[in-house]
């Protein structure tokens, strides 16, 4: 499976397979992402599992660093905490500079992966087992769960609008595209959402209107950028969700009151 892995990645892929096969610990490596799926381009990752026997997993983890040096000429590595994922080792390598993404995982996490990856390596069945007896599951959009937050959002941009934190508000404007208004639109047309990316391919037809959501740090144009992300979001919204009416009222009320 090595010869899937596109010519710029193949050092590093060779090099994590080297040191996964030469410490008993380990299980296999599995390529996920874009090379996994038959689509890389020129500025794709490389996504790594690396799977260990499930007695050294935290072993493991505190030693990502050590794995990732010795697999090539690491640049710069740090660990995933800032997106809720500690296994993560997240690396820079070069020359030629490339991005690695390390997952450390233990043979019993793999019953809950998002992906199906193509495996680069493996020292015995068990891996392999574990993958046919389970099934990947990729996180999905949850309307309800974008309904019931949608309107305190909105009045929290808008409170920092009218306190001036305008560089706040816009963070929260590009926070409202990606965790309510890109999932609501692409929500029947994949089943791998993944925020705001590949949303120019996926449906290219709301493209003005998201843009219409964008802000410069200015008062005015922020509020602008607010009502149209409201609007936008009502006509994007889950048709089979339990609408918070009330909230939706008050808050499009204070909006309506707002001072120019």
């Amino acid at each position: 499976m090595i010869d899937r892995v596109p010519a710029q990645f193949r050092g590093v892929a060779d090099g994590v397979v080297a040191v996964a096969a030469a410490d008993p610990r380990f299980l296999a490596v599995i390529v996920n992402g874009s090379v996994a799926n038959g689509q890389p381009d020129e500025w794709s990752d490389l996504d790594l599992v690396v799977v260990c026997a499930d007695p050294y997993r935290s072993e493991v983890v505190a030693q990502g660093k050590d794995f990732a040096a010795a697999a090539g000429p690491l640049l710069v590595a740090f660990t995933g905490e800032h997106v809720g994922e500690p296994r993560l080792l997240i690396a820079l390598y070069g020359p030629p500079v490339i991005h690695v993404d390390l997952k450390f995982m233990g043979l019993g996490d793999l019953g809950e992966r998002v992906e199906d990856g193509l495996v680069l390596w493996q020292r015995h069945d068990s891996v392999q087992q574990q993958l046919d007896a389970t099934s990947a599951a990729w996180p999905q959009p949850d309307a309800q769960w974008i309904e019931d937050r949608f309107w305190v959002w909105i009045h929290y941009v808008a409170a920092k609008i009218g306190r001036g934190e305008l560089f706040e508000a816009v963070d929260g404007l590009g926070m409202i595209r990606s965790a309510a208004l890109v999932p609501s639109i692409v929500a029947r047309r994949t089943d791998r959402p993944t925020g705001v990316r590949r949303i120019e391919q996926l449906a290219p037809e709301m493209v003005p209107a998201l843009a219409r959501t964008v802000a410069m740090p200015d008062r005015a144009d922020c509020l602008r950028a607010l009502r149209a992300a409201v609007e936008l979001y009502v006509e994007v919204r889950g048709d089979d969700v339990v609408q918070q009416t009330e909230a939706e009222k008050a808050v499009l009320g204070y909006l309506d009151g707002f001072p120019a």
